[in-house]
């Protein structure tokens, strides 16, 4: 059996990894998927606590199940939000690197 400390650092790199690319990337798409992989990583560590805490209590507990799906749903969300008012921008500005996306400035 894996132990939990695996887990919990597998999730911390792809939290890593995903800040660092919200962090330097200046496309937005990049950006948004970095966002993606940051929330993928909260759900590793939400389904291994919950395996951790049916394996060690007996009964069987859908909390984190619950928590999972609803991440996974607003991650849908976010990404069709988030490409829908990228391809927006696309269409207005013709690029979607962040640092030219000044079109709320003046």
């Amino acid at each position: 059996m894996i132990p939990l400390s695996w887990y919990l650092i597998f999730a911390a790199l792809l939290f890593a990894i995903g800040l660092f690319g919200v962090i330097t990337r200046k496309n937005s798409v990049a950006i948004l998927m970095s966002v993606e992989l940051m929330l993928n990583a909260v759900n590793i560590n939400f389904l291994a606590f919950w395996h951790y805490h049916t394996q060690n209590s007996g009964l069987p507990q859908v909390n984190a199940m619950v928590f999972v799906a609803i991440v996974f749903i607003a991650a849908a969300a976010e990404a069709a939000v988030g490409l829908a008012l990228i391809i927006s921008v696309y269409r207005q500005r013709k690029t979607v690197v962040v640092p030219e996306l000044d079109t709320l400035k003046g």
